[in-house]
Protein backbone atom coordinates (compact mmCIF):
# COMPACT_ATOMS: atom_id res chain seq x y z
CA UNK A 1 0.00 0.00 0.00
CA UNK A 2 1.35 3.45 -1.07
CA UNK A 3 0.80 6.77 0.34
CA UNK A 4 -0.89 7.92 -2.92
CA UNK A 5 -3.62 5.07 -2.02
CA UNK A 6 -4.47 6.55 0.79
CA UNK A 7 -3.07 10.30 0.77
CA UNK A 8 -5.66 12.82 0.41
CA UNK A 9 -8.95 10.99 1.37
CA UNK A 10 -11.66 12.74 2.65
CA UNK A 11 -13.29 10.60 5.22
CA UNK A 12 -16.20 12.14 8.07
CA UNK A 13 -17.47 10.74 11.17
CA UNK A 14 -20.87 11.09 11.93
CA UNK A 15 -21.07 10.60 16.44
CA UNK A 16 -24.68 9.87 16.62
CA UNK A 17 -24.99 9.96 20.47
CA UNK A 18 -26.29 12.29 22.80
CA UNK A 19 -24.72 10.66 25.87
CA UNK A 20 -22.14 12.63 27.23
CA UNK A 21 -18.15 11.01 26.73
CA UNK A 22 -19.98 8.19 24.86
CA UNK A 23 -17.96 5.15 23.94
CA UNK A 24 -19.14 5.48 20.12
CA UNK A 25 -18.14 8.69 19.94
CA UNK A 26 -14.75 8.05 21.92
CA UNK A 27 -14.18 4.85 19.37
CA UNK A 28 -14.86 7.04 16.01
CA UNK A 29 -12.53 9.65 17.49
CA UNK A 30 -9.84 6.93 17.30
CA UNK A 31 -10.77 5.48 14.19
CA UNK A 32 -10.36 9.24 12.50
CA UNK A 33 -6.80 9.63 14.47
CA UNK A 34 -5.61 6.35 13.53
CA UNK A 35 -6.77 7.47 9.54
CA UNK A 36 -5.54 10.87 9.55
CA UNK A 37 -1.93 9.52 11.23
CA UNK A 38 -1.50 6.60 10.10
CA UNK A 39 -3.18 7.03 6.37
CA UNK A 40 -3.02 10.51 5.64
CA UNK A 41 -6.41 10.81 5.36
CA UNK A 42 -8.57 14.15 5.65
CA UNK A 43 -11.14 13.67 8.54
CA UNK A 44 -13.83 15.57 10.46
CA UNK A 45 -16.07 14.72 12.97
CA UNK A 46 -19.88 15.94 13.22
CA UNK A 47 -21.05 15.48 16.32
CA UNK A 48 -24.62 15.41 16.45
CA UNK A 49 -24.51 16.09 20.00
CA UNK A 50 -23.04 19.43 19.49
CA UNK A 51 -24.31 20.08 16.36
CA UNK A 52 -27.87 19.29 17.01
CA UNK A 53 -30.58 18.82 13.34
CA UNK A 54 -33.96 20.16 13.73
CA UNK A 55 -36.29 16.98 13.53
CA UNK A 56 -36.88 16.22 9.67
CA UNK A 57 -39.59 18.59 8.27
CA UNK A 58 -40.31 17.50 4.46
CA UNK A 59 -42.25 19.90 4.20
CA UNK A 60 -40.00 22.79 4.30
CA UNK A 61 -39.83 24.65 1.44
CA UNK A 62 -36.55 26.36 -0.40
CA UNK A 63 -37.66 30.06 -0.43
CA UNK A 64 -37.19 29.29 3.78
CA UNK A 65 -34.30 30.03 6.43
CA UNK A 66 -32.36 26.97 6.89
CA UNK A 67 -30.94 26.15 10.40
CA UNK A 68 -27.28 26.40 10.76
CA UNK A 69 -26.66 23.08 12.09
CA UNK A 70 -28.27 21.79 8.83
CA UNK A 71 -25.90 23.88 6.79
CA UNK A 72 -23.14 23.12 8.63
CA UNK A 73 -23.97 19.52 8.24
CA UNK A 74 -24.23 19.68 4.23
CA UNK A 75 -21.27 21.48 3.95
CA UNK A 76 -19.52 18.65 5.86
CA UNK A 77 -21.16 15.65 3.78
CA UNK A 78 -20.46 17.30 0.80
CA UNK A 79 -17.18 17.70 1.84
CA UNK A 80 -16.50 13.49 2.24
CA UNK A 81 -15.22 10.97 0.07
CA UNK A 82 -16.27 8.83 2.94
CA UNK A 83 -18.39 8.53 6.08
CA UNK A 84 -18.37 6.28 9.14
CA UNK A 85 -21.76 6.06 10.80
CA UNK A 86 -21.36 5.49 14.44
CA UNK A 87 -24.25 4.86 16.78
CA UNK A 88 -25.78 3.46 20.39
CA UNK A 89 -27.76 0.16 20.00
CA UNK A 90 -30.89 1.38 20.78
CA UNK A 91 -33.85 -1.53 20.93
CA UNK A 92 -31.87 -3.34 18.26
CA UNK A 93 -31.80 -0.45 16.00
CA UNK A 94 -30.20 3.28 15.17
CA UNK A 95 -30.14 6.29 17.77
CA UNK A 96 -33.10 8.68 16.52
CA UNK A 97 -30.22 10.78 15.96
CA UNK A 98 -28.70 9.15 13.58
CA UNK A 99 -32.02 8.39 11.64
CA UNK A 100 -32.97 11.92 11.42
CA UNK A 101 -29.71 13.09 10.18
CA UNK A 102 -30.35 10.06 7.50
CA UNK A 103 -33.66 11.55 6.62
CA UNK A 104 -32.29 15.01 5.53
CA UNK A 105 -29.91 13.36 2.68
CA UNK A 106 -29.83 11.37 -0.35
CA UNK A 107 -28.37 12.60 -3.43
CA UNK A 108 -24.99 13.95 -1.28
CA UNK A 109 -24.47 10.15 -0.47
CA UNK A 110 -23.86 8.27 -4.07
CA UNK A 111 -20.83 7.40 -4.93
CA UNK A 112 -19.57 7.66 -1.34
CA UNK A 113 -17.76 4.69 0.83
CA UNK A 114 -19.67 4.14 4.42
CA UNK A 115 -18.31 2.28 7.24
CA UNK A 116 -20.59 1.41 10.28
CA UNK A 117 -19.73 1.26 13.93
CA UNK A 118 -22.41 0.63 16.97
CA UNK A 119 -21.86 0.66 20.80
CA UNK A 120 -23.82 -2.92 21.98
CA UNK A 121 -24.05 -5.51 24.43
CA UNK A 122 -25.22 -7.76 21.82
CA UNK A 123 -23.10 -6.70 18.65
CA UNK A 124 -25.42 -3.85 17.01
CA UNK A 125 -25.63 -6.55 14.04
CA UNK A 126 -29.41 -5.09 13.50
CA UNK A 127 -28.36 -1.96 14.39
CA UNK A 128 -25.64 -1.80 11.28
CA UNK A 129 -27.66 -3.74 9.10
CA UNK A 130 -30.48 -0.75 9.13
CA UNK A 131 -28.32 1.60 8.86
CA UNK A 132 -26.68 0.21 5.32
CA UNK A 133 -30.09 -0.31 4.13
CA UNK A 134 -30.53 3.34 4.37
CA UNK A 135 -26.96 4.03 2.92
CA UNK A 136 -28.24 1.62 -0.33
CA UNK A 137 -31.22 2.97 -0.87
CA UNK A 138 -29.28 6.36 -1.22
CA UNK A 139 -26.99 4.46 -3.53
CA UNK A 140 -24.06 4.88 -1.31
CA UNK A 141 -21.89 2.13 -1.44
CA UNK A 142 -21.02 0.20 2.37
CA UNK A 143 -17.89 -1.91 3.15
CA UNK A 144 -19.02 -5.61 3.98
CA UNK A 145 -18.21 -5.31 7.97
CA UNK A 146 -18.78 -2.97 10.85
CA UNK A 147 -17.25 -2.35 14.47
CA UNK A 148 -19.21 -3.61 17.06
CA UNK A 149 -17.82 -1.93 20.40
CA UNK A 150 -18.85 -3.41 24.13
CA UNK A 151 -18.42 -0.12 26.29
CA UNK A 152 -17.12 -2.43 29.39
CA UNK A 153 -15.06 -4.80 28.22
CA UNK A 154 -13.39 -2.52 25.86
CA UNK A 155 -12.91 0.39 27.69
CA UNK A 156 -10.69 1.79 30.83
CA UNK A 157 -12.57 3.27 33.57
CA UNK A 158 -10.57 6.15 31.81
CA UNK A 159 -12.12 5.49 28.72
CA UNK A 160 -9.38 4.17 26.86
CA UNK A 161 -9.41 0.98 24.38
CA UNK A 162 -8.14 -1.28 26.58
CA UNK A 163 -9.53 -4.36 23.61
CA UNK A 164 -6.46 -4.90 21.25
CA UNK A 165 -8.87 -6.58 18.56
CA UNK A 166 -11.05 -3.40 18.86
CA UNK A 167 -7.77 -1.72 18.25
CA UNK A 168 -7.03 -3.65 15.10
CA UNK A 169 -10.32 -3.76 13.52
CA UNK A 170 -10.79 0.24 14.25
CA UNK A 171 -7.25 0.24 12.35
CA UNK A 172 -8.80 -1.81 9.85
CA UNK A 173 -11.55 0.06 8.75
CA UNK A 174 -9.41 3.03 9.03
CA UNK A 175 -7.27 1.93 6.04
CA UNK A 176 -10.24 0.32 4.38
CA UNK A 177 -12.15 3.40 4.01
CA UNK A 178 -9.24 5.78 3.35
CA UNK A 179 -8.80 3.24 -0.30
CA UNK A 180 -11.64 2.02 -0.82
CA UNK A 181 -13.29 6.00 -0.26
CA UNK A 182 -10.73 7.39 -2.61
CA UNK A 183 -11.33 4.50 -5.60
CA UNK A 184 -14.49 4.68 -5.69
CA UNK A 185 -15.40 8.34 -5.20
CA UNK A 186 -12.80 9.06 -8.08
CA UNK A 187 -14.59 6.54 -10.76
CA UNK A 188 -17.83 8.06 -9.79
CA UNK A 189 -16.56 11.53 -9.81
CA UNK A 190 -15.15 10.43 -13.75
CA UNK A 191 -18.78 8.79 -14.69
CA UNK A 192 -20.58 11.66 -13.83
CA UNK A 193 -18.04 13.33 -16.27
CA UNK A 194 -18.11 10.37 -19.35
CA UNK A 195 -21.40 9.78 -21.65
CA UNK A 196 -21.68 5.93 -20.56
CA UNK A 197 -25.44 5.96 -19.87
CA UNK A 198 -24.89 2.83 -18.59
CA UNK A 199 -23.61 3.47 -14.77
CA UNK A 200 -25.72 4.18 -12.28
CA UNK A 201 -23.85 7.79 -11.79
CA UNK A 202 -25.62 9.14 -15.00
CA UNK A 203 -28.59 9.78 -13.04
CA UNK A 204 -26.81 12.16 -11.26
CA UNK A 205 -25.98 14.40 -14.22
CA UNK A 206 -26.58 17.65 -14.34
Amino acid sequence: MSDRQTAGTKVLGVAGSLRQNSRSTRALKSLLDIATNKYGAQTQILDLRETRLPLYNPTVGPGEPVDNNIQTASRMVKWADALVLASPDYHGSMSGTVKNFLDYFWEEFAGKTFGYLCTSHEKGLTVMDQMRTAIRQCYGWSMPYGISVNGEQDFSAKGEIINVTLSRRLTMLARDLSIYGKLIREQFQKDLEDNDSYTFAARYRG
